[in-house]
């Protein structure tokens, strides 16, 4: 029997219904501004429910577009919101299922993966959202790919740089990190902290953010210093906050897109 991990959060943090959540998430690419960039090697977005950050996420999402056919692997990092653990938590699961299908587990690769800080721990998965909220927009873009999901619960960047350069592959391999930033400040302070943060991602700087900044703060500092010693370039495609896309402007939580890049695009360089 094959073994599933069911979606956790349809009806809730986006559609149920198939047909719905297929026209929301292709709204929001729709309405993300086109870029003729080059191919990102990773992607940081962010996880909460569709109608708060879903437009932010779709910036990045969007630059997928020119090279659907591109991408077989995707590697997905996120932070533990349920159970707590050290380290790397893996899946035992074959496939994960949303509504609008199921992404198949590359579970060759992941049984392959030797490293100290990765175990299997199946409970923080079951009820985690900060993944799943991200298989609707892939499944929506990609062709045929395969799934690395890895929750991160206590882990140092070191020790989730060096899983990253183990599961690194070629151009068929895309890194997606998966964080929101600042919660529950006011506005005007929130758009001051998460300037920070962004300030950080763009200097490829791990030491400049901490879980007060970012709640997938780990997964994040482990991008940051793999993609470090790896020569990416990142680049800034939005940076809102709940205040902005629907809600109060009492207290907050930060979203912010970025995409990293092996090569220079025409603006980066400008």
């Amino acid at each position: 029997m094959i073994r599933i991990r069911e979606a956790a959060v349809a009806g809730s943090f986006y559609p149920a219904d198939s047909g719905e959540l297929h026209s929301m998430v292709h709204r929001m690419l729709d309405a993300a501004a086109p870029d003729a960039g080059p191919a990102p090697k990773a992607l940081i977005v962010p996880h909460a429910g569709l109608v708060y950050s879903g437009p932010v996420a779709a910036a990045a999402y969007s630059r997928l577009r020119p090279y659907r056919s591109r991408y077989r692997r995707v590697v997905l990092l996120g932070p533990s919101h349920c159970v707590a653990f050290r380290g790397l938590a893996a899946s035992s699961a074959e496939v994960f299922r949303t509504p609008l299908g199921d992404v198949p587990v590359a579970r060759a690769a992941l049984d392959a993966l030797r490293h100290d800080a990765v175990s299997v721990i199946d409970a923080a998965h079951r009820a985690e959202h900060c993944l799943e909220v991200q298989l609707p927009f892939l499944q929506s873009l990609l062709g045929a790919f395969e799934m690395l999901p890895l929750v991160v619960g206590d882990a140092r960047a070191a020790d989730v740089a060096s899983v990253l350069d183990l599961l690194w592959g070629g151009p068929e391999t895309l890194l997606v990190i998966s964080s929101d930033l600042s919660h529950y400040l006011p506005y005007g302070q929130a758009r001051e902290r998460d300037r920070a943060t962004c300030d950080a991602i763009e200097a490829l700087d791990a030491a400049g953010i901490d879980a007060a900044q970012a709640c997938g703060a780990a997964p994040l500092r482990g991008l940051l210093v793999a993609a470090g010693r790896r020569g990416l370039h990142p680049r800034t495609l939005d940076l809102r906050n709940s205040g902005d896309t629907s809600g109060s402007r009492g207290r907050v939580v930060g979203y912010g897109a970025w995409i990293l890049t092996e090569e220079h695009s025409c603006r980066d360089a400008a």
